[in-house]
């Protein structure tokens, strides 16, 4: 597994949002439905998505760049305590065997001593490997399969849809799966048994999947609720009416008060994203719709008028 920043393009001081904005991008151009006549898409797809797996986590990122975890996510072995090859204080393997040579007091026969220290690192080795032995025989049941850490992209409309979204994990497998109506960005999902197979016969392992939601040109997203805007004519913000605006569902008409001043902002109850429940009792937020004025590019009578009310003041 490449250094995650390398896959992503990105240098180690990028902020979150340069995080997202690259694995976005990185994710568009590598994925397999963009280039079913690259053999290696699924690969390197697969790669962007393990690299917003530890950068896309502000505690993986930390760990990471500590160099407490790998590019695959997993510890990196940090020596024995103390720094040394045993004990805490940094000894080697000479001076452990002064120690016992001197706490032993030479060869038998030498000093009257315990015995050779070959005797003892025999005996203390000797019975650290029957017991690995032992330790070895109980855990000889078959280990489950790795994890798949998979990242799938939804859009606001599929959220709203229900739809099932079809998804390709790392093991090279595509799965139909149904998006949960109260679904959140970064919201992770455990599918089980549809991880890597173990190579010793036991059961596989699960597909860890990211939910990620994709920006929206005409929406933002707070928390279930959506905000928008919409530019409303200068006579319907002066004389009222109804006015279209755009919703998940299509355009819904809304009517607006004689003098609606630029920025007002008006509710359209439960037409957010969905909450919980299903089919027709499933709640939702609501959407917030701020008006802005649209003055026309040219208009000799709006002028005049406006000129006139002027200098009348």
């Amino acid at each position: 597994m490449r250094d995650p920043y390398s896959v992503l393009g990105i240098p180690k001081g990028a902020t979150d949002a340069d995080v997202k904005k690259a694995f976005r991008r990185a994710a568009k151009q590598h994925h397999p439905d963009q280039n079913q006549q690259d053999p290696k898409a699924t690969e390197r797809f697969a790669e962007v998505n393990s690299a917003y797996e530890i950068l896309g986590d502000t505690t993986k990122r930390a760990q990471f760049d500590r160099g407490e975890i790998d590019a695959a996510g997993k510890p990196k072995f940090q020596g024995f305590p103390g720094g040394g090859g045993f004990g805490g204080g940094g000894q080697n393997a000479d001076d452990m065997f002064r120690h016992f040579r001197n706490m032993g007091g030479g060869r038998a026969g030498a000093g009257g001593g315990a015995g050779d220290a070959s005797d003892i690192f025999g005996r203390m080795f000797g019975e650290t490997a029957q017991r690995a032995r032992g330790a070895g025989q109980q855990r000889a049941k078959p280990q489950p399969g790795a994890d798949a850490n998979v990242t799938m992209l939804i859009t606001l409309e599929e959220i709203v849809s229900g739809e099932a979204k079809r998804v390709r994990l790392p093991t090279g497998r595509d799965l139909e799966v149904a998006i949960p109506h109260n679904v959140k960005d970064g919201q992770t999902v455990r599918l089980r048994g549809q991880g890597y197979s173990s190579p010793t016969g036991g059961e596989p392992g699960d597909a860890m999947l990211t939910i990620r939601i994709q920006a929206h040109e005409r929406f933002t997203v707070d928390g279930f609720d959506l905000k928008t805007r919409v530019a409303v004519p200068l006579e319907d913000a002066v004389l009222g009416g109804p006015i279209l605006v755009p919703t998940l569902g299509g355009e819904a008409q809304i009517g607006i008060p004689p003098m609606t001043s630029g920025g007002k902002t008006f509710r359209l109850k439960g037409k957010g994203l969905p909450q919980k429940g299903g089919g027709s009792s499933v709640a939702a937020g609501d959407l917030y719709v701020a008006i802005d004025i649209a003055l026309p590019t040219t208009d000799s009578e709006l002028s005049a008028l406006m000129r006139r009310r002027r200098d009348a003041q």
